[in-house]
């Protein structure tokens, strides 16, 4: 799931050949493992939306989201990435996505989508990038359009592995960064979840449970510091929020 951006700057060497340079084939095993976890941790999010709604997945890399999003019967569903490996990795998985950059492509869809989705994907745009971003994607949406995401957190525990494990990231958010930039291109209903583990069997269940104790501890921690706590200790942030209605 890379960035699409103009600027050819070091970022551009490293998508030409992103796939098989750094990430490889999707593995089956790591595959299931991610959809699995996406049943109680994204599509929840997404269950009160027409299943025909446009949606567009943005950084789609390999497809893994247009493919949780088909399986669950959204019909018109596209992906777009900036690396010509992954997209050929999607349409081989019997995918609609396609090469391209990611503001040509919002600029010309203006209130065009029910949903956007970006995965992975704001990261790999610098600071003085993300509000263009940003407003190009509240742009694209239609009124009452919703924009899912997911992006490391700052306030994690491990985001520093998230955030230094690929040189082009750029910019990490927390949830107080991240929500002045939405308000500012003017979304609402903004709503933050952390990613972590999912009850999907026992050994979800055992981490979900022992996810609650480090929480606890870190929070404490937190509160001898600074007299503080924070509900976010994911090394990623899930965030999902509205263009207005009107």
């Amino acid at each position: 799931m890379e960035a699409q951006s103009k600027t050819r700057d070091f970022r551009g060497e490293l998508y030409d050949r992103y796939a098989s340079r750094f990430k490889g084939a999707p593995e089956a095993t790591s595959d299931r493992r991610w959809f699995l976890w996406a049943q109680y941790k994204i599509l929840p999010l997404l269950g009160d939306l027409p299943r025909d709604t446009d949606v567009l997945d943005l950084g789609c890399g390999a497809g893994q989201m247009l493919q949780l999003l088909k399986d669950h019967g959204f019909t018109n569903v596209r992906g777009l990435d900036i690396s010509p490996e992954q997209v050929e990795l999607a349409v081989q998985r019997g995918l609609s996505a396609e090469v391209g950059d990611v503001f040509d492509h919002l600029n010309g869809s203006h209130s065009r989508f029910g949903l956007i989705t970006a995965f992975d994907f704001v990261e790999h745009f610098g600071k003085p990038e993300q509000i263009p971003l940003f407003a190009a994607i509240h742009a694209a949406l239609r009124p009452g359009g919703r924009l899912l995401l997911e992006t490391p957190n700052g306030e994690g525990l491990f985001s520093g592995q998230v955030i230094y494990g690929d040189l082009t990231h750029l910019t990490i958010f927390n949830e107080g960064s991240l929500t002045q930039l939405l308000r500012l291109v003017g979304f609402e209903e903004i709503e933050f979840f952390e990613t972590g583990p999912a009850p999907k069997d026992l050994k979800g269940k055992v981490r979900g449970l022992l996810w609650r104790v480090v929480k606890l501890a870190a929070n404490s921690l937190r509160i001898v510091e600074s007299g503080d706590t924070q509900r976010l200790w994911t090394k990623n942030l899930i965030c999902c929020c509205r263009k207005s209605r009107c």
